[in-house]
């Protein structure tokens, strides 16, 4: 129902803050007081991009995550003849090999798919820092498949998993790292509130976007502390040469008082350096209570297990 889509909506971006959190994000655009107008559970979001309606549950004795994809409605006309052939395509991130799809509904806005898809051979504990990704797309038989609109849903954050739990949500513009992937970045947070301590090990990158002829990168990472939208404080990585997976461990503290870290954000860039011109950005996200789903979750558990380390890996986007 549209109350219980509301309720998540309302319990993944936590109420309303009287404080006075910067409404521009890293781009300049207008943002909500909680979330970037980006994320895919901003319900203040445009709605021409229609609307997916699906239903997601986990079994807990038999270590299944089951989505049934039911329908779509009012998507957006792709093709000449004013209409669209609409399917879905799954993926359990981080993992992005492994995706399906549902079926092509031929020449029609307001899909019906009724279609299940299990997720088998996981604990529940195994899901929690894992998120469905949605992808609506147009299917183009001489041509490439149209992106129409996606979602993001972090697992950890689905209210009543046990007990099927239907929404019908909009549809978000599909981000550029959704058809042109940058690779991944592991790092973890730690957050000491007695001391005011963030500490962010960069511990791994996965799959980099080759920049140069070699087809390899020269990967490092450059985090950024921000305050109310303002930088702070620049540290950087070492450089590791002609590696698309390169392994770092390397450990960064930056001082934030308790009461500054919900209007504190870290900008995190990877950059293929170039010994001749201007290093080339490869992707690049923010972590902080302002961001996407999935650095929103793991800004909240470094905040809600303060003095542990808490790992995560990240998709870098543009």
């Amino acid at each position: 129902s549209q109350e219980s889509d509301q309720g998540f909506l309302s319990g993944i971006l936590g109420t309303k803050s009287e404080s006075s959190y910067s409404n521009t994000n890293s781009h300049g655009a207008a943002a909500s007081a909680h979330l970037d107008i980006e994320s895919p559970f901003n319900s203040a979001a445009p709605t021409t991009l229609g609307r997916l309606k699906f239903q997601v549950n986990y079994d807990y004795s038999a270590q299944t995550l089951s989505l049934k994809i039911l329908s779509a409605e009012r998507l957006p006309a792709k093709d000449w003849s004013g209409t669209s052939d609409p399917y879905v395509k799954i993926l359990l991130l981080p993992d992005r090999k492994n995706k399906v799809e549902t079926k092509v509904k031929r020449k029609c806005l307001n899909p019906r798919w009724n279609e299940i898809f299990l997720f088998e051979g996981y604990p529940h504990s195994k899901l929690e820092n894992r998120a469905l990704y949605l992808q609506v797309l147009d299917y183009d038989r001489f041509s490439r498949d149209d992106p129409i609109g996606e979602l993001i849903i972090p697992i950890g954050e689905i209210p009543n998993i046990g007990q099927a739990p239907t929404f019908n949500l909009p549809l978000q513009p599909c981000s550029e790292n959704s058809t042109s992937k940058r690779g991944e970045l592991l790092l973890s947070l730690c957050y000491q509130p007695t001391v005011g301590r963030i500490t962010v090990v960069i511990i791994k990158a996965r799959e980099l976007k080759a920049q140069d002829i070699t087809g390899y990168s020269d990967p490092y990472v450059k985090l950024w502390l921000m305050y109310q939208g303002k930088k702070i404080e620049k540290k950087k990585t070492e450089i590791k040469m002609r590696n698309l997976n390169p392994v770092y461990n390397e450990s960064f503290i930056f001082q934030v008082p308790y009461e500054k870290i919900r209007e504190t954000t870290i900008h995190i860039s990877v950059y293929d350096w170039d010994r001749m011109s201007r290093n080339d950005l490869i992707g690049q996200f923010v972590l902080g209570s302002k961001s996407g789903p999935m650095e929103v979750k793991h800004w909240n558990d470094m905040l809600s297990k303060p003095r542990q380390q808490v790992a995560q890996w990240h998709i870098l986007r543009n």
